[in-house]
């Protein structure tokens, strides 16, 4: 695993959104969650991601057949390589998680969760 650090570290502890990418049958899929969600249920160790989740019913399905995930964030706050402006994609393998720690955890933070997105990190790039 790899870890969330530097300026995509920076660029996760400032996003106002991420964007959750998965392959089904039908093709890409992309859903968003709020960046504030991701941070309240932040690990220590950063090698994984943890995001709450209510419906992601098709996320899902396609990490069930294909746990690969990619997620995009960006922010307009953090200094880019030409200008105002980072972005960044992480790649890992995600699982939908309805028991276990971190089920437990998105379940306590949000009333909603009926469990959590779990990513494990492969992969960071910076973008932009």
């Amino acid at each position: 695993m790899v870890k969330l650090e530097g300026k995509c570290k920076e660029v996760m502890d400032k996003t106002e959104w991420v964007a959750i990418a998965t392959c089904g049958e039908n093709g890409p899929h992309v859903v968003a969650t709020w960046g504030d969600y991701v941070r309240a249920l932040a690990t220590k160790d950063d090698e994984v991601i943890v995001i709450p989740a209510g419906h992601y019913n098709i996320t899902e399905e396609n990490l069930k057949k294909n746990n690969r995930v990619e997620l995009l964030i960006a922010s307009r706050h953090v200094e880019g390589n030409y200008g105002p402006g980072q972005g960044c994609s992480i790649t890992g393998k995600g699982e939908i998680q309805t028991s276990g720690k971190f089920a437990r955890m998105a379940k306590s933070k949000f009333s909603w969760a009926r469990g959590a997105l779990v990513i494990k990190v492969e992969e960071v790039k910076t973008q932009l």
